[in-house]
Parts: C-alpha cells; sequence; structure tokens
C-alpha cells in the first residue's frame, strides 16, 4: 500500500521552505590589493614627478648633481626665484601672464562655446545633426599636433601669424568639449523645464541664459577646467605660431630656457624652479573650483 499523501481538492499544499543563499561572497585580499596597489601607483606616478621638482627647486647647480634627488640642498629657492625674474628684464613672468590670458581666455570663451554646441545638439532637432555631431566625434579623434600646421598655412594667408590671435582664435574650437557638453545637458536640463519655459514665452536663447546655462554650470566649469589644462600645456601650436619672444607661453619658453642648459648649466636651475612656478596657476585653478568639477564629473551618473 502507497504511503504517498495525496492533497484534497481545495486544501493547499505545503510548500517547503526555501533554502536560504549563502550571501554573496565579497571580494578577497587579493583582489583590494590589486586595486589599492594600482590606485597607489597612479597617484605616485602623478605626484612623484611634483615631489622632484619641490626638492629639485631648493638646490644650486651644484647641488642637483651632488646630492640625492629626493633631498633639499641649500635651501637656495629664493635665490633660483630671483634669478628667474631677473632674467631678461622678468621675461619669465611675462611668459606666465601669457599663458594666463590664452588659457582664461580659451577655458572661459571656449567653454562657453562648447556649452552652447553641446545644448544645442541636444535640446534642437535640426537637418544633418547627427552627421554634424559624427564631426565632431572624429575632431576629437585628430590629435592636436595633427591641425598645427594647417592652422600655421592658414593663418599665413591672413597674416595673422605671430599674434595673440593665432593662438587665441584655435582655442575657441574643442571638439571633445562639445561632446561632454552635450552629456551634460543630457543629464542637468530635463526637456520638461524648457518646455514649461517655452509655454510662459521664452524664446531658445532666453530659456538658454536662464536655464540651460545655470543648471548646466558644473558642467561649464568642468570643461573649462580640462580647456584650461590643456591649452596652458599646449606647445606646439604657439612654438609654430609665434617668433617674439615676449608672446610665447610659459611652456614654449621654459623649453628655450632648457635649451640654454646644455652650454651654461647655470640655466638649469632656473629652468627647475621655473617649471615648479608654472604648475601653481593649474593647482590653485582645481583648488579653488574643486566643488564644481567633482559634481561635474558625476554627470550621467544617475539620470
Amino acid at each position: 500500500m502507497s504511503t504517498d499523501t495525496l492533497t484534497r481538492p481545495g486544501t493547499t499544499a505545503t510548500k517547503p521552505t526555501p533554502r536560504e543563499k549563502p550571501p554573496a561572497r565579497q571580494g578577497g585580499f587579493a583582489s583590494k590589493l590589486s586595486v589599492n596597489g594600482l590606485l597607489i601607483l597612479g597617484s605616485a606616478y602623478m605626484v612623484v614627478p611634483v615631489l622632484w621638482l619641490l626638492f629639485a627647486s631648493t638646490k644650486n647647480a651644484a647641488d642637483l648633481y651632488g646630492t640625492s634627488a629626493y633631498s633639499f640642498g641649500s635651501f637656495a629657492l629664493f635665490e633660483n626665484i630671483s634669478a628667474v625674474a631677473a632674467k631678461d628684464g622678468g621675461i619669465f613672468f611675462r611668459w606666465m601672464g601669457n599663458s594666463v590670458l590664452y588659457a582664461g581666455f580659451g577655458a572661459v570663451f571656449g567653454g562657453l562655446i562648447s556649452v552652447m554646441a553641446g545644448y544645442a545638439f541636444d535640446k534642437f532637432q535640426f537637418r544633418g545633426k547627427n552627421s554634424l555631431f559624427g564631426f565632431v566625434l572624429v575632431g576629437v579623434l585628430v590629435p592636436n599636433t595633427a591641425t598645427v600646421l594647417p592652422m600655421y598655412l592658414l593663418a599665413s594667408l591672413v597674416g595673422m601669424t605671430n599674434t595673440v590671435w593665432a593662438i587665441l582664435i584655435p582655442v575657441l574650437c574643442n571638439p571633445f568639449g562639445v561632446y561632454l557638453a552635450r552629456v551634460y545637458a543630457a543629464s542637468y536640463v530635463p526637456m520638461e523645464t524648457l518646455e514649461a519655459a517655452r509655454m510662459d514665452g521664452a524664446g531658445p536663447i532666453r530659456s538658454f541664459c536662464s536655464l540651460g546655462l545655470p543648471m548646466m554650470m558644473p558642467g561649464y566649469v568642468t570643461i573649462a577646467l580640462f580647456q584650461f589644462v590643456g591649452v596652458w600645456n599646449n606647445f606646439m601650436l604657439p612654438l609654430v605660431m609665434l617668433q617674439d619672444q615676449q608672446l610665447l607661453p610659459v611652456s614654449v619658453g621654459i623649453s628655450i630656457w632648457q635649451g640654454y642648459a646644455v652650454p651654461q648649466p647655470e640655466f638649469v636651475p632656473m629652468v627647475i624652479t621655473g617649471s615648479l612656478l608654472s604648475v601653481i596657476p593649474l593647482l590653485v585653478a582645481f583648488i579653488l573650483l574643486q566643488r564644481f568639477w567633482k559634481s561635474g564629473l558625476t554627470a550621467g551618473a544617475v539620470k
């Protein structure tokens, strides 16, 4: 006789208690060690050269070759700064001012143009929109050094070489900034807000100035910082476009001093000290604007 229990109609069979799932296995020590090790290596790659500049700027020419790399010298920092300031009537600070002009102009106006273009690509519908944005993405892939010679030939046709405009006009174009601005516009500016503004009688320009630009301000600051750093570190464009030393940025000026340092070793401490001084504006810009670019880098993470 079968001992199986049959379930009568109208009765509910007792379901077996499901087994508890084992807890998710947490990352092991090896994975944490590898991740933290990569972060430490990346941090060291960026910090160690700056530390070397800090230590080397305290040394004179004899200490640079007679002491260890990461040790203080005879504390000749102020002497080196004085030598940099006195060289050729203080031309180094003229170079610094030129770099601030070029990078600041590119950051403010070039970033604004990128934000406007990215906003238009995301919010407006027009013929050839996808094709034009494809050209923008192609511009992201083209290295800046590949465009220096064509821009020089174009500038020479209109007599614009060896002028500040030969640097200021090209820095207004930033394809990568346009791409980032479109991402920020899609994340920060909802279409419902623009539709409400349109219902209230606001036109496209007023909607952008009153709603779009303020809502995209973290993205604008992030793009401006990227543009500032890119223009500040730009070397090939001013090297080709400019011949007057009074118009050179600090990156090209320091490279000229580095060429002098081979036959004249007294230029070596000035090159090192000038390189350290040229980093300070970048650090100040990132520290003062960190609350904007930190929030801007998270755009698109949550929609």
